[in-house]
């Protein structure tokens, strides 16, 4: 499995997974309670595995970051989204030592910690799913 085809439409809470492509939009299932739902050209959404976190040298893929929580959590759960500020940005530190505090705030740190925790249960941010897609987005596609 992977987060390649993993949305967050704004609005909308939870994540959907991108089922098909139509004329006007798109398909997509909620991971939350596999509702499908319509999503048209002009909602405000985001493919997870286009998302980036600010560091103070570069830009640091989700896909990474979700490696790192499972790495630390042994493929189990993280801390709660709903702990409070300091505690999350002490457990984020611990994941990524370089993220840039004036430009990632705890509402992405809740958020990503939350969409992991989403993931996690489903098999799509296990260690062995997140290698394989780190793998591919290092190897550029052949032209």
């Amino acid at each position: 499995m992977s987060i390649q085809k993993i949305l967050a439409i704004s609005g909308k809470p939870g994540l959907y997974e991108l089922k098909i492509q139509t004329r006007t939009g798109f398909v997509a299932e909620s991971l939350l309670d596999g509702k499908k739902i319509t999503v048209g050209m002009r909602a405000n959404v985001s493919l997870l595995s286009e998302i980036a976190v600010y560091t103070y040298s570069e830009e640091v893929r989700l896909a990474e970051v979700f490696k790192a929580i499972a790495m630390k959590e042994n493929d189990g759960l993280a801390m709660s989204h709903k702990e409070d500020d300091a505690k999350l940005k002490s457990y984020f530190r611990e994941i990524l030592p370089e993220f840039d505090e004036d430009r990632v705030y705890t509402s992405d740190i809740k958020k990503i910690l939350n969409w992991y925790n989403l993931l996690q249960p489903k098999g799509f941010v296990s260690l062995e799913a997140l290698s394989k897609e780190v793998k591919e987005e290092e190897t550029p596609a052949a032209e």
